[in-house]
């Protein structure tokens, strides 16, 4: 009777390593969704904004540009067509700031620039936001 029982532990647990082998392959195979994109991806799905020039809180003036990085090609043309929405967005962040301010919170803005385009993509989502030209005067 004995052996019976140990036999039957024996198969059971061989049965419940082989299922959670099975178990950590799928896993570790199908959980690389994060991947990231090449630069020749990022180059295809960005597009660089116009020089936008504004004043700042405190009476300064700020000409900025930035490279606005997408997660696909419907989303880039998307972000295309509200060119105008990110330009308000823009000029709105950066009548807040005084002229200290915009020095040192530059990254501040870029990820303020990335939710709030967010809010309103419908075809994607921008991945993220650089600024590629910056004078303040």
């Amino acid at each position: 009777m004995n052996s019976k029982i140990f036999k039957t532990m024996v198969i059971t647990l061989v049965i419940i390593s082989i299922v959670g082998i099975v178990a950590l392959i799928l896993v570790l195979n199908t959980g690389g969704d994060d991947k990231k994109p090449t630069i020749d991806e990022q180059v295809e799905n960005s597009i660089d904004t116009d020089e936008i020039t504004t004043d700042l809180n405190d009476g300064g003036f700020v000409r900025i540009q930035f490279k606005i990085v997408t997660d696909s090609k419907e989303a880039k043309e998307e972000l295309e067509k509200r060119s105008f929405q990110l330009n308000n967005i823009v000029i709105k962040e950066l009548s807040k700031k005084d002229q200290e301010q915009f020095k040192t919170g530059i990254g501040n803005l870029e990820s303020t620039l990335q939710t709030r385009l967010n809010e309103v993509m419908t075809e994607g989502k921008v991945t993220d936001v650089y600024t590629t030209q910056k004078v303040l005067q």
